[in-house]
């Protein structure tokens, strides 16, 4: 399964790349899947209508009916806590979608799609970056507040918990609770297994300019900081450089010298023309000219190295790729056994590999676009004789 996640800054043309992107792998045989959980429906205006190909698929995602039957459903499930405290119960129609309601029916769109066998190729429509990198950093952090609210060891003992009740004389978490738990673990788990898969990819739109640039860097570290691999930057509207109009030619220049930037410090950039007009329909969307997907790039990898010291000890070297980053906007905090990574306005706390855990913090430095975190042994945690 080929996933592709297309973001990028907003108003850069996301949803007219994800159309063309989705268009150009169904012709070339892909069967083909692309969801958007856009309220206006924008996919479905670009590719000018529900069957603009054979073999493609466009899925247009409304949370609001799911959202209403799983908070009726959790609300049947607490109905004798509600009642004990006199709280009203809530009726279908009145239920509205929370904030967040769209990111996670997106997710679990994404979640069942990559387990259907209709479809080899998913493009997926995301909201534009910051908000993209947050949702798809989602499953992670659910999954740990899970564990921190309800630890796998508290949910295991389920058949003791009427008696630790009685003997605390305190009411004990229902069942309900820790079942509900589990299957968001597994729900969350198994959207998570999508995005860390090898055919995975985020594929960044922008308009070549100063506001682009930051964007695209900005984006790039925090995709990167969440162990998520770009395959292509796609520089979109690029306007014809011939032009006789000098504010058009001076426009021009900008974007070419944005461009240029673009093309050497990353690996794979791929230029849409501008058409003059907001694409609409196949034959638009043709004239992008967008590659057909690729093989997806190598997995992120964060490697721990043996750094020997001067004087014949030992020192581990957490290697953290995070490109774009400069000194000013990182962050590092250790806190037990995890460490808080900030790069700029994303955030992310990881669990140290084992080998680390029983060693302390003893630098960092940033080089080359990566994160390099020094630790040395603890002598009271280390065997003796390491």
């Amino acid at each position: 399964m080929r996933t592709l996640l297309v973001t990028g800054p907003g108003g850069s043309g996301r949803t007219t790349v994800a159309a063309a992107t989705a268009l150009a792998a169904a012709r070339s045989g892909r069967r083909v899947l692309v969801l958007s959980a856009d309220r206006a429906d924008t996919l479905g205006t670009a590719l000018g209508g529900p069957d603009a190909h054979p073999g493609l698929t466009a899925r247009h995602l409304a949370p609001d009916d799911r959202f209403r039957d799983d908070l009726l459903a959790l609300q049947e499930r607490a109905a004798s806590a509600l009642d004990l405290l006199g709280a009203d119960r809530v009726d279908g129609e009145e239920l509205t979608p929370l904030p967040g309601a769209e990111e996670l029916a997106l997710l679990r769109a994404l979640r069942d799609a990559a387990h259907d066998d209709a479809y080899d190729t998913v493009v997926v429509d995301l909201p534009p970056a910051p908000k993209a990198i947050a949702t798809l950093a989602l499953p992670e952090q659910l999954r740990r507040y899970l564990r921190r609210l309800l630890p796998p060891e508290r949910q295991a003992a389920r058949a003791l918990r009427p008696m630790l009740g009685r003997l605390a004389g305190v009411p004990m978490p229902a069942s309900w609770l820790y079942e509900t738990a589990a299957r968001w673990e597994d729900e969350l788990a198994a959207a998570q297994a999508v995005l860390e898969a090898p055919g995975t990819t985020v594929r960044l739109v922008a308009e070549p300019g100063p506001a682009g640039a930051d964007a695209v860097r900005t984006a790039v570290a925090g995709l990167a900081l969440h162990g998520l691999r770009t395959d292509l930057l796609i520089a979109n509207r690029i306007l014809p450089d011939d032009s006789a109009d000098t504010w058009l030619a001076g426009l021009s220049a900008q974007q070419h010298k944005t461009l240029s930037e673009w093309e050497t410090t990353y690996d794979h950039v791929v230029r849409a023309p501008h058409l003059g007009r907001d694409p609409r329909g196949t034959d638009d969307l043709a004239a992008l000219r967008l590659v057909v997907p690729t093989a997806a790039p190598d997995l992120v990898a964060w490697p721990v190295t043996e750094a020997p010291d001067g004087d014949g000890s030992h020192a581990y070297v957490w290697h953290i790729p995070l490109p774009g980053v400069v000194r000013d906007e990182l962050g590092l905090i250790r806190r037990g056994d995890e460490l808080v990574v900030t790069a700029g306005p994303f955030r992310r706390i990881v669990t140290l590999p084992s080998a680390l855990r029983r060693c302390t913090v003893a630098g960092a430095g940033l080089r080359e676009g990566e994160l390099r975190v020094r630790f040395a042994p603890d002598p009271d945690l280390w065997p003796r004789g390491r």
